[in-house]
């Protein structure tokens, strides 16, 4: 992993989730997301066991990786990571993020998909003590916290997530570490800015973007702008 000044800001993203999208034509919905100006794109990955729902499989991913040229990012929310990480990184992600919570030996998870040649990350739900991760921030790329429980969208946020965003965003900044703190869950223009005054940088967004009344790209930059101006 890189280094960080303490004093530089990181660039605001935001990345869409697809859960709320057309699944009859998310090829267009992609490149939907991609013209209105996203970062991302977050790929929402349950499988009916750690979280109840059941989404997405690594073929679809492939399928539509050709579609944009925008950086697919995969949210495991899966009982067995350490199976399912190769197979979504070679449908096309280039980031990988695993749930704390999923897996018994946490580093050697971590290891197996940098050794794959691709960014990891890891994510945690918000009973999930912050401390679960100090030992291996060193190893990620990305600190995703959950502002809602997993498994469904148009959740509401939770606010006492921002004490967890406060805390990491410290550890990452004494070790001077490249690390993004992306938060998902209930972030709208009315939640992104709190979010972003303890610290995140990244931005899920599902409902707030395909849920707009003025369309896509008029979410996107709103949320990007009142984040900036939050930061």
């Amino acid at each position: 992993m890189g280094t960080q000044s303490d004093n530089i800001k990181r660039p605001i993203e935001i990345c869409p989730s697809i859960l709320p999208a057309n699944f009859s034509r998310l090829g267009e919905e992609l490149q939907m997301l991609e013209m209105a100006g996203a970062d991302r794109i977050h790929w929402d990955v349950m499988d009916g066991n750690f979280v109840p729902n059941l989404t997405i499989g690594p073929d679809v991913v492939s399928s539509c990786r050709e579609t944009v040229k925008l950086p697919f990012e995969a949210h495991l929310m899966v009982e067995d990571p350490d199976l399912l990480a190769p197979l979504y990184i070679k449908a096309g992600c280039e980031l990988i993020m695993l749930h704390v919570e999923s897996t018994k030996h946490l580093d050697r998870s971590l290891n197996g998909i940098l050794e794959l040649g691709v960014k990891a990350g890891v994510t945690l739900n918000p009973a999930t003590p912050i401390e679960n991760v100090k030992h291996v921030l060193h190893l990620v790329d990305q600190i995703l916290i959950m502002s809602v429980n997993p498994g469904f969208g148009g959740q509401k946020y939770l606010a006492s997530q921002e004490a967890k965003i406060e805390r990491v965003g410290k550890w990452i900044s004494e070790q001077s570490l490249d690390v993004d703190i992306e938060v998902d869950g209930g972030i709208s223009a009315a939640t992104i800015a709190q979010a972003t005054q303890a610290g995140a940088n990244v931005f899920v967004a599902g409902s707030a973007v395909f849920s707009h009344p003025d369309g896509a790209e008029i979410a996107i930059s709103e949320l990007r702008e009142t984040a900036a101006a939050a930061q």
